[in-house]
């Protein structure tokens, strides 16, 4: 099975993005930032529908789109708060939260979050993490306590491009640490017993965890 070229039909039939989240879409890769890819958009969208958050934190801002997307497509209202701590891109997720008139559902807190988490009170009834892979590990200890039964824990770029399954020493030097870490955060989220986590073959892998005790 050709899975790229499966992968490139199923987008295909993902209805299109509102004309607003297209252009932060379009504008963001041409300036070669990130975004959540369209599998992974249509996955967080379906989890929404099923969980219609009032509650979100997001932790990596990026340019805004992701809140963006959540708070467009949430089918309830919702407060979402989001961090970042990359100056332009702050200053370009602002001026898109205003563009699309997002400003009241959506609060930007700026700083490295592992200094942020520790002030928010939770629980959020979802938290995405998509920001730096090797920090993970290292928020994962906030995530726990900013969340409680019910709460949907989901976090991008957990595969590293298939890089997860390669030992240690077949991942490039520079990496290294990075590969270290996510298996770490991996191992954790799936022998943390208050959690049920499932580990998706999507972009470029999410994990998902509920939890299930306090």
């Amino acid at each position: 099975m050709d899975e790229r070229r499966l992968k490139g039909y199923l987008s295909s039939l993902y209805p299109d993005l509102t004309a607003d989240l297209a252009v932060v879409e379009k504008r963001a890769l041409a300036d070669h930032v990130p975004v959540i890819r369209r599998d992974t958009q249509q996955y967080l969208r379906t989890l929404l529908a099923l969980r219609r958050p009032a509650g979100i934190l997001e932790v990596g801002t990026a340019v805004g789109f992701s809140a963006s997307f959540m708070a467009t497509y949430n089918p309830v209202s919702c407060r979402i708060t989001t961090i970042e701590n990359y100056q332009p891109r702050i200053s370009a997720a602002r001026e898109n939260f205003r563009r699309m008139g997002l400003e009241e559902e959506i609060t930007l807190l700026e700083g490295d979050a592992r200094d942020v988490l520790p002030g928010l009170k939770g629980p959020y009834d979802l938290i995405f993490m998509d920001a730096a892979k090797g920090q993970y590990i290292n928020y994962w200890p906030q995530l726990i306590r900013l969340s409680g039964p019910g709460s949907v824990i989901v976090t991008d770029n957990v595969l590293q491009e298939g890089d997860i399954i390669e030992s240690h020493f077949a991942v490039t030097r520079r990496n290294r640490t990075i590969h270290k870490r996510m298996r770490e955060y991996l191992w954790e989220l799936t022998h943390d017993g208050r959690f049920v986590t499932d580990i998706l073959n999507v972009g470029d892998g999410l994990s998902v965890s509920v939890r299930v005790k306090q």
